[in-house]
């Protein structure tokens, strides 16, 4: 699994450019289609759930090994997936923020962190333009595609 993503993203995805605090919406969405070509997506959703710890048997009953196994897969895989993401998020940061957000061990908080830092810019400029969509009024003294303009 591991060299079919090394792989792809050698050949591929070189031209996903670095996060550099700009255009974070459009960075993020290449990030999110990087992640889900690497079928690693999952491991920044906010609804994800926790790999369930080994049930514990009744008193006198032998563990189920077959469920135990696959638990220990889950378990294996959702490291070697948070891995891959986080490391590929870090990877396209540039320099400075990425200096700042390495001791971020989770790709999860890493991608919450930038949405709440980046995300916050956005707020203003829509409620900007909003507030001038409500404020527009047509005046007959001049010509409507001006004042539209």
């Amino acid at each position: 699994m591991g060299s079919e993503s090394f792989k792809i993203t050698n050949q591929d995805f070189v031209k996903l450019d670095h996060f550099d605090g700009n255009n974070f919406s459009r960075w993020q969405d290449k990030m999110k289609f990087l992640l889900s070509v690497l079928k690693i997506a999952y491991v920044v959703d906010p609804n994800l759930q926790l790999v369930p710890e080994d049930p514990q048997p009744a008193k006198g009953q032998q563990p189920d090994t077959a469920i135990l196994e696959q638990l220990k897969e889950q378990r294996k895989k959702r490291v070697e997936d948070e891995e891959l993401a986080r490391g590929h998020i870090l990877n396209k940061l540039f320099d400075r923020l990425y200096d700042f957000y390495v001791n971020v061990k989770s790709p999860r908080e890493l991608w919450e962190a930038l949405e709440f830092k980046y995300n916050a810019g956005d707020g203003g400029t829509n409620k900007y333009l909003i507030s001038k969509y409500l404020d527009f009024k047509i005046v007959d003294t001049k010509p409507i595609l001006e004042q539209v303009h």
